[in-house]
């Protein structure tokens, strides 16, 4: 399945796997934010989820030309459809991977710490939250994400204030992923579908496992919950 030209849907075994495809950076408009909701969606009856991307980037974060086009009150647009997003990923009924094939930066490494593991590639890449050398302030749901998924005070501390670009080998010391993969973006999805397939294969119940998210990260669910799937869906008028 191809939706909107921007990023496919697989199955392979029990693992939904979605891919950014393209050789860009997978900057994050409300376009791409709204086909990657759309396939995640598009998950029920997998096992588990995996998200990649094809070339040198997981993704370089929101996309600031397209905000440079519109006007200033559209600029939340970007922001808050990825809180929808972060939200539909915390509530998934599965397990989820992330194969971080390339670099993750900005909100793309938020969409990486999104997902329950992550995989990513030892030979090149690099985990990075810009903002501080940007000059752009993170969103509440931003903060409380990295303090969640990133326990360590120094390491948060190094990555959001000093703005080190971060290694596979390093995040795996710090504890930021869980593993490296050697070899290229296919030997990283590779190593990612076959952890999620692991993962599927225990048979959990996926609602529990989906509480069970939402309970072990409370304080980022509580900001970001009013604005996923199944929220929207709950407030639609019934006919």
């Amino acid at each position: 399945m191809d939706i909107a030209n921007m990023c496919t849907v697989e199955r392979r075994g029990r693992v939904h796997l979605i891919t950014l495809t393209g050789a860009g950076e997978h900057r994050l408009s409300p376009a791409l934010i709204s086909a990657i909701r759309a396939a995640v969606r598009a998950s029920p009856g997998a096992g588990a989820l995996v998200l990649a991307a094809e070339g040198k980037y997981f993704s370089n974060g929101f996309d600031q030309a397209w905000a440079r086009t519109v006007p200033a009150h559209l600029h939340t647009t970007m922001s808050e459809d990825f809180r929808g997003l972060v939200a539909d990923l915390l509530a998934l009924p599965m397990p989820t991977v992330a194969a971080v094939t390339g670099h993750a930066a900005a909100a793309g490494c938020a969409l990486a710490l999104a997902h329950d593991s992550v995989v990513m590639r030892a030979s090149r890449g690099f985990l990075y939250m810009s903002e501080v050398d940007a000059g752009i302030k993170i969103v509440d749901y931003f903060g409380e994400l990295l303090r969640q998924k990133v326990p360590d005070a120094a390491t948060r501390r190094d990555m959001l204030l000093r703005g080190d670009k971060m290694t596979a080998a390093e995040a795996v010391r710090r504890g930021v992923v869980d593993a490296a993969a050697d070899g290229g973006v296919d030997d990283v999805v590779a190593a990612a579908v076959a952890a999620a397939e692991g993962l599927a294969a225990r048979g959990w119940d996926g609602e529990v496992v989906a509480e069970i998210r939402k309970a072990m990260w409370p304080a980022v669910w509580a900001k970001v919950k009013d604005h996923g799937a199944d929220a929207a869906a709950a407030a639609r008028p019934r006919l």
